[in-house]
């Protein structure tokens, strides 16, 4: 039976969503870790973990601390790796999605790894789209994030469209002096849409004066980043002339999804509310 509700499904980037709601990178796992907690597949589609070349074992604990206006988390992009990844999780979100789609968040650390992740998991089966995280640290550039550098950004968008036909969407950092500027940067390059926003930075103590995350500082997600968020999207969407935009931050309600859709977002992604008790 399909949960698809009349006036909810929509087109975007060539693939049928049957309502705009998905859950947001790292919120889902690869999906298997949320079976039997929840129907995956009543969801308009779910965005993976990140996606490395190489496994990564992440951030030392604890990697999550909540606070009032939302939550700090410090992960560290842990993830099996590309290769596992292919054989072992993507199959799984085949076997058991029909109507979800699903984008796979692909990360890096040089330039290079943005493209070779895409590569390895062109040909991969039941991929809607590759979501690329800019707000990734460059290695070789001393840690600045590649989003925050618009040559980065359009050498990984570039790379990236040279290595698949499948959509390729930008996910940007909220904390960007012009984000619809760097939106202009990736569509040019060859992005198909574009995710806004990101967690923003921050940092967090605990009483005794230690940082309340392993790593000390974090990304901060959760409620106080809806304003952020829908702010975002409207200028994104308004400077690209219609550009698909992918919502994200701060939902935790329809009301909160209406604030998206209502500035042209053509989809959303829940994250933090989704890992709540």
């Amino acid at each position: 039976m399909s949960s698809a509700v009349p006036g909810l499904s929509r087109t975007v980037f060539g693939r049928q969503f049957q309502n705009p709601l998905l859950l947001a990178a790292g919120t889902a796992g690869f999906g298997r870790e949320l079976a039997g907690v929840m129907d995956l597949d009543r969801l308009g589609g779910l965005v993976t973990k990140a996606v490395s070349r190489e496994p990564r074992e992440g951030n030392r604990a604890p990697r999550v601390a909540e606070f009032r206006g939302g939550m700090l988390n410090s992960v560290g992009l842990a993830n099996p790796g590309l290769e596992r990844v292919r054989a072992a999780y993507l199959p799984w979100l085949v076997e058991n999605l029909r109507r979800a789609q699903v984008l796979v968040n692909v990360v890096g650390f040089t330039v290079e790894e943005y493209g070779d992740v895409v590569e390895g998991l062109d040909e991969a089966p039941g991929i809607a789209a590759f979501e690329l995280n800019l707000s990734c640290p460059n290695t070789s550039a001393g840690g600045i994030e590649f989003g925050a550098d618009a040559a980065c950004v359009r050498r990984i968008v570039a790379l990236c469209r040279s290595r698949t036909r499948l959509p390729l969407v930008a996910k940007l950092s909220p904390v960007l002096p012009d984000i619809a500027g760097m939106a202009l940067i990736a569509r040019d390059a060859g992005a198909d849409g574009i995710a806004v926003v990101n967690t923003l930075p921050g940092l967090l103590f605990a009483g005794a004066g230690a940082p309340r995350v392993g790593n000390g500082h974090g990304g901060v997600s959760g409620p106080a980043l809806l304003p952020v968020g829908v702010l975002a999207v409207a200028r994104v969407v308004e400077r690209t002339g219609g550009m698909p935009v992918i919502g994200v931050g701060g939902i935790r309600s329809a009301a909160d999804v209406e604030q998206y859709l209502g500035v042209g977002a053509a989809l959303v992604a829940m994250g933090t509310a989704a890992l709540a008790d």
